[in-house]
């Protein structure tokens, strides 16, 4: 709690961190869960990803596309690199 005192930028609630988890409980609630550990992983991955870029204001998709070498109009940059530029502003 005292941290907001060194980085006023940090929230005082965690209204950001529950709306990102939001569709995956929705969609754990409607479906079931996953056969297995692995598949658990694999969308939990893909949905980290997902809602970085969103944050980021990029497509997931193109996102995605250009990390596996489909023909993206626009190179995206590394998603540590855009983050490191993001809060360095």
């Amino acid at each position: 709690m005292l941290r907001v005192l060194d980085r006023p930028e940090i929230p005082l609630h965690t209204n950001g961190s529950e709306n990102d988890i939001r569709c995956q409980v929705i969609r754990r609630k409607v479906s079931g869960t996953t056969r297995s550990d692995q598949g658990r992983d694999c969308r939990d991955a893909f949905l980290g990803l997902a809602k970085t870029c969103r944050k980021l204001g990029i497509s997931f998709w193109d996102f995605l596309g250009d990390r596996l070498g489909a023909a993206v109009v626009n190179a995206v940059p590394s998603l540590p690199a855009m983050i490191a530029a993001r809060y360095a502003a």
